[in-house]
Protein backbone atom coordinates (compact mmCIF):
# COMPACT_ATOMS: atom_id res chain seq x y z
CA UNK A 1 0.00 0.00 0.00
CA UNK A 2 1.59 3.06 -1.13
CA UNK A 3 1.46 6.07 1.42
CA UNK A 4 1.44 10.04 0.58
CA UNK A 5 4.01 12.59 2.91
CA UNK A 6 2.07 15.61 3.60
CA UNK A 7 2.95 18.49 5.40
CA UNK A 8 0.88 21.15 6.35
CA UNK A 9 2.73 24.80 7.92
CA UNK A 10 1.25 27.64 9.53
CA UNK A 11 2.45 30.79 8.82
CA UNK A 12 5.20 33.03 10.82
CA UNK A 13 2.58 35.46 11.87
CA UNK A 14 1.16 33.38 13.94
CA UNK A 15 4.22 32.54 15.86
CA UNK A 16 3.43 35.21 19.31
CA UNK A 17 -0.33 33.21 19.35
CA UNK A 18 1.31 29.91 19.69
CA UNK A 19 3.50 31.36 22.42
CA UNK A 20 0.53 32.76 24.33
CA UNK A 21 -1.95 30.28 23.75
CA UNK A 22 0.28 27.19 22.50
CA UNK A 23 -2.26 24.53 23.48
CA UNK A 24 -4.90 25.67 21.48
CA UNK A 25 -2.85 26.50 18.22
CA UNK A 26 -1.78 22.43 18.47
CA UNK A 27 -5.11 21.22 19.10
CA UNK A 28 -6.61 23.51 15.98
CA UNK A 29 -3.75 22.61 13.52
CA UNK A 30 -4.53 18.83 14.26
CA UNK A 31 -8.10 19.48 14.14
CA UNK A 32 -8.19 21.49 10.53
CA UNK A 33 -5.63 19.51 8.80
CA UNK A 34 -7.74 16.35 10.37
CA UNK A 35 -10.75 17.73 9.08
CA UNK A 36 -9.48 19.00 5.86
CA UNK A 37 -7.98 15.55 5.17
CA UNK A 38 -10.88 13.80 5.74
CA UNK A 39 -13.37 15.84 3.80
CA UNK A 40 -11.11 15.15 0.94
CA UNK A 41 -11.35 11.85 1.35
CA UNK A 42 -15.15 11.73 1.22
CA UNK A 43 -15.43 13.50 -2.05
CA UNK A 44 -16.04 11.28 -4.83
CA UNK A 45 -14.11 13.60 -7.16
CA UNK A 46 -10.66 12.29 -5.72
CA UNK A 47 -12.05 8.86 -4.36
CA UNK A 48 -15.05 8.29 -6.92
CA UNK A 49 -17.89 7.41 -5.87
CA UNK A 50 -16.54 4.89 -3.34
CA UNK A 51 -15.50 7.45 -1.34
CA UNK A 52 -15.14 6.60 2.88
CA UNK A 53 -12.54 6.70 5.71
CA UNK A 54 -8.90 7.38 5.19
CA UNK A 55 -6.23 6.34 6.99
CA UNK A 56 -3.65 8.20 8.25
CA UNK A 57 -0.90 9.68 11.36
CA UNK A 58 -0.29 13.33 12.03
CA UNK A 59 3.45 14.24 13.24
CA UNK A 60 3.94 17.92 15.15
CA UNK A 61 7.14 19.54 14.44
CA UNK A 62 7.64 23.18 15.72
CA UNK A 63 11.31 23.95 14.97
CA UNK A 64 13.53 24.47 11.78
CA UNK A 65 17.55 23.33 11.94
CA UNK A 66 18.47 26.38 13.64
CA UNK A 67 15.71 25.96 16.11
CA UNK A 68 13.44 28.65 15.59
CA UNK A 69 9.78 28.15 15.27
CA UNK A 70 8.16 26.45 12.34
CA UNK A 71 5.02 25.23 13.23
CA UNK A 72 4.11 22.07 10.83
CA UNK A 73 2.40 18.91 11.03
CA UNK A 74 3.75 16.23 9.11
CA UNK A 75 0.91 13.45 7.64
CA UNK A 76 1.54 10.40 5.90
CA UNK A 77 -1.83 9.04 4.56
CA UNK A 78 -2.64 5.98 2.91
CA UNK A 79 -3.17 5.97 -0.60
CA UNK A 80 -6.89 4.90 -0.39
CA UNK A 81 -9.93 4.74 1.79
CA UNK A 82 -12.27 2.24 3.50
CA UNK A 83 -14.89 2.25 1.25
CA UNK A 84 -18.63 1.73 3.52
CA UNK A 85 -19.66 -1.31 1.57
CA UNK A 86 -16.23 -2.91 3.08
CA UNK A 87 -13.73 -2.53 -0.07
CA UNK A 88 -10.77 -0.84 -0.12
CA UNK A 89 -10.73 1.89 -3.37
CA UNK A 90 -7.96 3.82 -4.46
CA UNK A 91 -7.85 7.40 -5.94
CA UNK A 92 -9.20 8.03 -9.49
CA UNK A 93 -6.25 9.95 -10.73
CA UNK A 94 -2.90 8.04 -10.16
CA UNK A 95 -2.67 4.81 -7.35
CA UNK A 96 0.03 6.64 -5.36
CA UNK A 97 -1.35 10.68 -5.71
CA UNK A 98 -4.09 11.55 -3.75
CA UNK A 99 -4.75 15.38 -3.68
CA UNK A 100 -3.99 18.43 -5.28
CA UNK A 101 -1.93 20.95 -2.75
CA UNK A 102 -3.56 24.19 -4.15
CA UNK A 103 -7.21 22.74 -3.12
CA UNK A 104 -5.78 21.44 0.40
CA UNK A 105 -3.64 24.53 1.17
CA UNK A 106 -6.99 26.59 0.38
CA UNK A 107 -9.38 24.46 2.61
CA UNK A 108 -7.04 24.26 5.25
CA UNK A 109 -6.53 28.03 6.07
CA UNK A 110 -10.27 28.44 5.70
CA UNK A 111 -10.56 25.96 8.66
CA UNK A 112 -8.36 27.70 10.72
CA UNK A 113 -9.27 31.07 9.97
CA UNK A 114 -12.86 30.12 11.14
CA UNK A 115 -11.44 28.59 14.29
CA UNK A 116 -9.25 31.86 15.28
CA UNK A 117 -12.09 34.24 14.41
CA UNK A 118 -14.49 32.57 16.54
CA UNK A 119 -12.08 31.68 19.26
CA UNK A 120 -11.23 35.33 19.31
CA UNK A 121 -15.45 35.98 19.77
CA UNK A 122 -15.59 33.15 22.42
CA UNK A 123 -13.15 34.52 24.63
CA UNK A 124 -10.35 31.58 24.08
CA UNK A 125 -7.50 33.27 23.29
CA UNK A 126 -7.28 36.44 25.11
CA UNK A 127 -3.88 37.06 25.63
CA UNK A 128 -3.01 36.92 21.85
CA UNK A 129 -0.35 39.62 21.52
CA UNK A 130 -2.14 40.76 18.59
CA UNK A 131 -5.43 40.76 19.83
CA UNK A 132 -5.85 44.27 19.87
CA UNK A 133 -8.07 45.32 16.83
CA UNK A 134 -5.85 47.23 15.06
CA UNK A 135 -3.17 44.43 14.92
CA UNK A 136 -5.74 41.87 14.81
CA UNK A 137 -6.89 43.50 11.18
CA UNK A 138 -3.17 43.58 10.10
CA UNK A 139 -2.72 39.80 10.84
CA UNK A 140 -5.73 38.49 9.30
CA UNK A 141 -4.83 41.06 6.08
CA UNK A 142 -1.20 39.18 6.42
CA UNK A 143 -3.13 35.42 6.72
CA UNK A 144 -4.98 35.70 3.87
CA UNK A 145 -2.38 37.65 1.46
CA UNK A 146 -0.69 34.65 0.41
CA UNK A 147 -1.45 31.08 -0.13
CA UNK A 148 -0.68 28.62 3.10
CA UNK A 149 2.22 26.26 2.51
CA UNK A 150 1.04 23.14 2.11
CA UNK A 151 2.90 20.60 0.25
CA UNK A 152 3.20 16.87 -0.79
CA UNK A 153 6.92 14.97 -0.70
CA UNK A 154 8.11 12.11 -2.49
CA UNK A 155 5.56 9.14 -1.95
CA UNK A 156 6.54 7.08 0.37
CA UNK A 157 6.82 3.36 -0.32
CA UNK A 158 5.88 -0.08 1.46
CA UNK A 159 5.44 -0.62 4.95
CA UNK A 160 8.80 -1.48 5.48
CA UNK A 161 9.45 2.72 4.25
CA UNK A 162 6.81 3.92 5.98
CA UNK A 163 7.72 2.29 9.51
CA UNK A 164 11.55 3.50 8.71
CA UNK A 165 10.58 6.76 8.16
CA UNK A 166 8.09 6.51 10.89
CA UNK A 167 10.68 5.59 13.49
CA UNK A 168 12.97 9.13 12.26
CA UNK A 169 10.28 11.72 12.61
CA UNK A 170 7.97 11.22 15.13
CA UNK A 171 10.38 11.11 18.73
CA UNK A 172 12.49 13.17 17.50
CA UNK A 173 13.61 16.09 19.42
CA UNK A 174 14.32 19.92 18.09
CA UNK A 175 18.01 18.91 18.29
CA UNK A 176 20.08 15.55 18.01
CA UNK A 177 23.31 14.54 19.97
CA UNK A 178 25.39 14.11 17.14
CA UNK A 179 24.31 17.16 15.47
CA UNK A 180 26.19 19.36 18.51
CA UNK A 181 29.82 19.62 17.72
CA UNK A 182 30.96 21.47 20.53
CA UNK A 183 29.51 22.91 23.99
CA UNK A 184 32.21 25.94 25.14
CA UNK A 185 32.01 28.36 28.26
CA UNK A 186 29.78 30.87 25.59
CA UNK A 187 28.74 29.75 22.85
CA UNK A 188 27.52 26.09 21.49
CA UNK A 189 28.23 25.13 18.00
CA UNK A 190 25.96 22.83 16.29
CA UNK A 191 25.35 21.38 12.09
CA UNK A 192 22.37 22.71 10.50
CA UNK A 193 21.05 21.33 6.80
CA UNK A 194 22.75 23.71 4.00
CA UNK A 195 20.83 22.90 0.96
CA UNK A 196 18.30 20.26 -0.32
CA UNK A 197 21.42 18.11 -1.31
CA UNK A 198 22.73 16.94 2.02
CA UNK A 199 25.27 20.00 2.49
CA UNK A 200 25.25 20.78 6.22
CA UNK A 201 27.29 24.60 7.30
CA UNK A 202 27.80 25.25 11.03
CA UNK A 203 25.73 27.30 13.71
CA UNK A 204 27.07 28.85 16.51
CA UNK A 205 24.95 30.28 19.38
CA UNK A 206 25.28 32.16 23.15
CA UNK A 207 24.70 29.50 25.41
CA UNK A 208 21.84 31.16 26.80
CA UNK A 209 20.71 31.93 23.31
CA UNK A 210 20.73 28.15 22.71
CA UNK A 211 18.86 26.97 25.56
CA UNK A 212 15.97 29.57 24.90
CA UNK A 213 15.69 28.66 21.26
CA UNK A 214 15.73 24.80 22.68
CA UNK A 215 12.87 25.47 25.19
CA UNK A 216 10.47 27.37 22.64
CA UNK A 217 9.89 23.18 21.45
CA UNK A 218 8.93 22.33 24.59
CA UNK A 219 4.70 21.05 24.62
CA UNK A 220 1.95 22.21 26.90
CA UNK A 221 1.63 19.43 29.40
CA UNK A 222 -0.49 16.35 28.34
CA UNK A 223 -0.12 17.72 24.65
CA UNK A 224 0.17 14.44 22.39
CA UNK A 225 2.90 14.99 19.25
CA UNK A 226 1.66 12.15 17.15
CA UNK A 227 -1.82 11.88 16.46
CA UNK A 228 -4.15 8.84 14.12
CA UNK A 229 -7.36 9.28 12.01
CA UNK A 230 -10.25 7.25 10.54
CA UNK A 231 -9.12 3.61 10.21
CA UNK A 232 -5.98 3.90 12.43
CA UNK A 233 -7.48 6.07 14.86
CA UNK A 234 -7.81 4.19 18.34
CA UNK A 235 -11.83 4.30 19.13
CA UNK A 236 -12.25 1.96 15.83
CA UNK A 237 -9.19 0.80 14.41
CA UNK A 238 -9.17 -3.02 15.56
CA UNK A 239 -12.69 -2.96 13.61
CA UNK A 240 -11.92 -0.98 10.71
CA UNK A 241 -8.36 -2.15 10.69
CA UNK A 242 -9.72 -5.80 10.15
CA UNK A 243 -12.18 -4.80 7.60
CA UNK A 244 -9.40 -3.14 6.26
CA UNK A 245 -6.75 -6.00 5.60
CA UNK A 246 -9.52 -8.32 4.55
CA UNK A 247 -10.74 -5.85 1.69
CA UNK A 248 -6.76 -5.84 0.46
CA UNK A 249 -6.71 -9.50 1.50
CA UNK A 250 -4.31 -9.71 3.61
CA UNK A 251 -2.27 -12.31 4.89
CA UNK A 252 -4.07 -13.21 9.02
CA UNK A 253 -1.68 -11.23 11.75
CA UNK A 254 0.79 -12.97 12.91
CA UNK A 255 0.04 -14.20 16.57
CA UNK A 256 3.42 -13.45 18.09
CA UNK A 257 2.91 -9.36 16.72
CA UNK A 258 0.23 -9.45 18.96
CA UNK A 259 1.52 -11.39 22.40
CA UNK A 260 2.05 -9.42 25.54
CA UNK A 261 4.59 -7.85 27.17
CA UNK A 262 5.28 -10.22 29.68
CA UNK A 263 5.41 -12.80 26.85
CA UNK A 264 7.82 -11.30 24.46
CA UNK A 265 10.36 -10.71 27.23
CA UNK A 266 10.28 -14.08 28.26
CA UNK A 267 10.50 -15.72 24.27
CA UNK A 268 12.90 -13.23 23.18
CA UNK A 269 15.25 -12.19 26.41
CA UNK A 270 14.53 -15.13 28.44
CA UNK A 271 13.74 -12.71 31.54
CA UNK A 272 10.75 -13.28 33.58
CA UNK A 273 9.22 -9.78 34.61
CA UNK A 274 6.58 -10.99 37.15
CA UNK A 275 9.48 -11.96 38.86
CA UNK A 276 10.75 -9.50 42.22
CA UNK A 277 14.36 -7.94 41.29
CA UNK A 278 15.54 -7.67 44.50
CA UNK A 279 14.86 -11.05 45.87
CA UNK A 280 14.46 -13.08 42.98
CA UNK A 281 11.68 -15.09 44.39
CA UNK A 282 8.37 -13.53 45.26
CA UNK A 283 6.00 -12.54 42.61
CA UNK A 284 5.23 -8.69 41.40
CA UNK A 285 1.25 -8.49 41.29
CA UNK A 286 -0.74 -5.53 40.66
CA UNK A 287 -2.44 -4.14 43.61
CA UNK A 288 -3.73 -1.01 42.69
CA UNK A 289 -3.74 0.79 39.22
CA UNK A 290 -3.59 4.94 39.21
CA UNK A 291 -5.43 7.09 36.60
CA UNK A 292 -3.27 9.47 34.94
CA UNK A 293 -3.22 13.03 35.36
CA UNK A 294 -4.09 15.23 32.83
CA UNK A 295 -2.06 17.58 33.80
CA UNK A 296 1.20 17.73 36.07
CA UNK A 297 0.32 19.86 39.63
CA UNK A 298 1.69 23.10 39.67
CA UNK A 299 4.93 23.63 41.73
CA UNK A 300 4.96 26.37 44.16
CA UNK A 301 8.39 27.51 44.44
CA UNK A 302 7.90 29.11 47.97
CA UNK A 303 7.33 26.04 49.56
CA UNK A 304 10.25 23.94 50.99
CA UNK A 305 10.83 20.44 52.09
CA UNK A 306 10.62 19.57 55.46
CA UNK A 307 14.47 20.32 57.19
CA UNK A 308 15.89 22.71 54.23
CA UNK A 309 15.70 26.45 55.18
CA UNK A 310 16.41 29.22 53.14
CA UNK A 311 19.20 29.45 50.96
Amino acid sequence: MPYTHLVFTLPHCLNALYGAHPRWVIDTLFACTAQTLAEFAANPKWMGMAAGTPAFSLVLHTWTQDLQRHIHLHAVMACGVLAKDGHWAVPTRKPDFLFPVQALSTVFRGKFMAALGQARRNGHIERDPQGRDSDWRQRQKQLYKHDWVVYAKTPLGGPAQVLEYLSRYTHRTAISNERICSIGNQEVAFTVRANDKGGKRLERLAGAEFVRRFLLHILPTGSKRIRHYGVLASSCKEAKLTAARSALQMQQLNPQAMECAQGFMARVARIDVGLCPCCKVGRLRVTQVLPGAARLPVIDCNVRPPGRGPP
